[in-house]
């Protein structure tokens, strides 16, 4: 096996793969590259049997092969190099393979290719294709809000419906809720699954801006083909709860205010409330809103006073000021409008204005009112 490479080039490829390649696994083989070369095209592989991602580029190839190579003593030598050709030579009797640069002549000790795990393959697969900016703005809308309580599995991830031509991303940790909604499928389609967050982060951060989508879906599965990288999830094997359940319908208040000077607001006053709870408290009747916290335990508090829009009662409601950040700093708008119906029931974020054919839903349980 023997091709040439721009090193920066490779190393980029290199980056998108790195995501899944663990240290310490339960398998050597994963802590590896899997190179394969056929002509001038080199594919390469990493998985941690929960995520795989394989990618491609263009190499001048002067000899097929296949070889896995240590990810992290590739990337750290690659990383060390400035811009500039070079060449790998594999003796594939020894797996023994040489980097050759403009400084020198790097050798290290590769591994059989044909202990890398197999592929999942995509049997029974259902498909649909999603412009990678939708799949990057549900994952940025959803995300934040999974839940890291390993107790919780099916919350540890993204929940999918398909259903009557309209694709659904919910996420949830019981405390917040998210659910994105848009009209994208196909109206016979119907199938719903969890995509575990950690594949999730690093689809994510291989998503190519303007690129077209080919997602492929089984009941194990997720496969997600763009341009010449792949990402193949695992789903997560348990039933997702019933969030239209927790989402109340009935919000006889409602206000309305700038989504910039709520948030900035909230950043300041949550300096001062108590570090275990978070908690700020809305005060919130015609034309004003006030936001305050305390902490007790060393005699800080804060208050200020910002105008808004509001209809309803007179209302004190207290939330945890991180998950109203959160979802804040990830609402597009320049207004946001908080519907309320009691102070002991979850209060809704949405947009002002949101696309046709298109819904954005934000739940945020209450912080019981107290010292």
């Amino acid at each position: 096996m023997k091709f040439s490479v721009s090193s920066s080039e490779l190393q980029k490829k290199l980056s998108l793969a790195n995501g899944v390649v663990g240290a310490n696994t339960v398998l050597p083989i994963l802590e590896d590259y899997l190179f394969e070369l056929s002509g001038n095209l080199l594919k390469i592989t990493a998985s941690n049997l929960e995520t795989t991602i394989m990618t491609s580029l263009e190499v001048d190839g002067e000899e097929d092969g296949q070889i896995a190579i240590t990810a992290k003593i590739l990337s750290d030598t690659l990383k060390a190099l400035p811009e500039q050709p070079v060449t790998f030579e594999v003796e594939t009797n020894v797996r023994s393979i040489t980097i050759t640069s403009a400084y020198g002549k790097y050798k290290l000790a590769g591994d059989n290719h044909e202990d890398f795990p197999d592929l999942p393959a995509e049997e029974d697969a259902q498909s649909i294709t999603l412009d990678s900016d939708l799949i990057n703005s549900a994952l940025t809308k959803t995300l934040f809000a999974t839940s890291n309580d390993e107790l919780r599995m099916a919350m540890q991830g993204v929940y999918v419906q398909i259903e009557d031509a309209t694709i659904i991303f919910v996420a949830t940790d019981a405390h917040k809720l998210v659910k994105y909604s848009f009209k994208r499928g196909n109206p016979e389609e119907t199938a719903s699954f969890i995509i575990p967050k950690k594949g999730l982060v690093l689809l994510k951060n291989a998503l190519n801006q303007d690129a077209q989508v080919h997602l492929s879906y089984n009941k194990n599965n997720c496969f997600f083909a763009m341009g010449q990288t792949k990402v193949i999830i695992r789903l997560i094997d348990a039933k997702y709860p019933d969030y239209n359940a927790v989402i109340p319908y009935d919000n006889a208040n409602r206000l309305t205010i700038n989504r910039s000077d709520f948030l900035q607001s909230l950043r300041r006053i949550a300096i001062y409330a108590n570090k275990s709870t978070n908690q700020v408290v809305l005060n919130i009747s015609d034309g004003s809103l006030t936001v305050s916290a305390q902490d007790l335990d060393f005699s800080n508090e804060a208050t200020e006073q910002l105008s808004c829009e509001y209809t309803g009662d007179a209302m004190n409601i207290g939330f945890n000021a991180k998950f109203l950040i959160e979802m804040l700093s990830v609402l597009g708008t320049d207004e946001i409008i908080l519907k309320l119906s009691t102070p002991n029931r979850a209060g809704i974020l949405v947009p002002s204005e949101q696309p046709d054919e298109e819904e954005l839903i934000m739940l945020v349980m209450p912080v019981m009112m107290g010292n």
